[in-house]
């Protein structure tokens, strides 16, 4: 058995209108599991590779429906713990024809943003495990999130286990409290050997404008990203185009520090759920960076496996290693 991902956040319930009728108007909302760092646990362990969630629920249905679903994707919830304080919800209004999707959350006072770190047994959870997947959602849940996303990378050091760090920059979260994203952001990805994010999110960071137009320009990011944080072993990213709310051309690529590898961009048709693409993506990455793949196959699996979650309904994408690399053998030309 491979040694575990540990995937470290907090989970949601997402609750959704049919497709044309707004929130506002709905008298039925479907009901699923996810949250980002819960949403790769679920795709890394039904591609083969052994997953822990390390998170705080509620001791209630929902709470146990958030254990239940992670358990029958194969996700070990072993250091899943409980407290005080109830789920975070938050409502998707899918897109329908032209007009786009929205999101409301309510996830305030939830048993993840109460807890403290020693609510969470991170030592236990990260020994043997071979990496831990984390993302800047948690910091941005206001100073309990800070408190505990320090606690996970000081466990995860402590271990000698590498952080992936997701940037996941949430404008809303950190806005609504008395935040320093840049500082903190820089903290947390100081620590981490793979960082999951574009030339916004490196311009954010460095206090910089770089441009995403071209490869040239996305290197020039991601190489002032190297020599900001010596730790960085490689950076990820992807690049969307929306052309309608159901059609969207997307493509990936994959930096190290001496070489990288850009795709062809992939035009997506018929988008039936575009929610967890990016959790798909770093779910691919993950897989192949642990086989210690070239950057061509990061980014190709990468990127199948998002362009895969857009005809998945929910946050989370099921699938099995065969399905990943029957998908990405078409290589660019994958078309739904």
């Amino acid at each position: 058995m491979t040694a575990p991902v540990v995937c470290f956040g907090e989970m949601l319930v997402r609750l959704s209108p049919p497709a044309g009728l707004p929130l506002a108007r709905a008298n039925a909302l479907d009901v699923a599991v996810g949250g980002a760092e819960a949403n790769v646990a679920a795709a890394l362990a039904s591609l083969g590779q052994a997953a822990r969630m390390l998170t705080v629920v509620p001791d209630n249905p929902l709470g146990r429906m958030a254990r239940s679903t992670l358990a029958a994707a194969g996700v070990d919830i072993a250091a899943m713990a409980t407290g005080p304080g109830r789920m975070g919800l938050y409502f998707l209004e899918p897109p329908a024809g032209p007009v786009a999707g929205r999101v409301t959350y309510d996830r305030g006072g939830s048993a993840f943003a109460e807890a403290r770190p020693d609510d969470l047994d991170f030592a236990g959870a990260l020994g043997g495990a071979g990496l831990l997947h984390m993302s800047g959602i948690t910091p941005a849940l206001g100073p309990r999130g800070v408190e505990l996303a320090r606690a996970a990378q000081a466990a995860a050091r402590a271990a000698g286990v590498p952080i992936c760090f997701d940037g996941n920059y949430r404008a809303n979260l950190w806005e609504a409290w008395d935040s320093n994203p840049r500082e903190i952001l820089r903290e947390m990805v100081g620590a981490a050997r793979v960082l999951i994010g574009n030339h916004r999110d490196i311009s954010l960071l460095l206090g910089e404008t770089f441009s995403g137009e071209g490869p040239d320009r996305r290197r020039e990011a991601a190489e002032a990203a190297f020599a900001a944080f010596p730790s960085l072993e490689l950076i990820a990213s992807t690049a969307r185009h929306v052309e309608t709310g159901q059609v969207h051309r997307l493509a990936a690529r994959v930096d190290r520090r001496h070489d990288h590898w850009q795709t062809e961009e992939v035009r997506i048709e018929g988008v039936i759920d575009r929610i967890g693409t990016g959790d798909a993506f770093a779910a691919g990455l993950i897989l192949r960076y642990l086989d210690g793949a070239t950057a061509q196959d990061m980014a190709r699996s990468a990127l199948a496996m998002a362009v895969m979650k857009h005809g998945f309904t929910g946050d989370m994408i099921l699938a099995t290693r065969t399905e990943l690399d029957a998908f990405d053998a078409g290589g660019g030309d994958v078309r739904r």
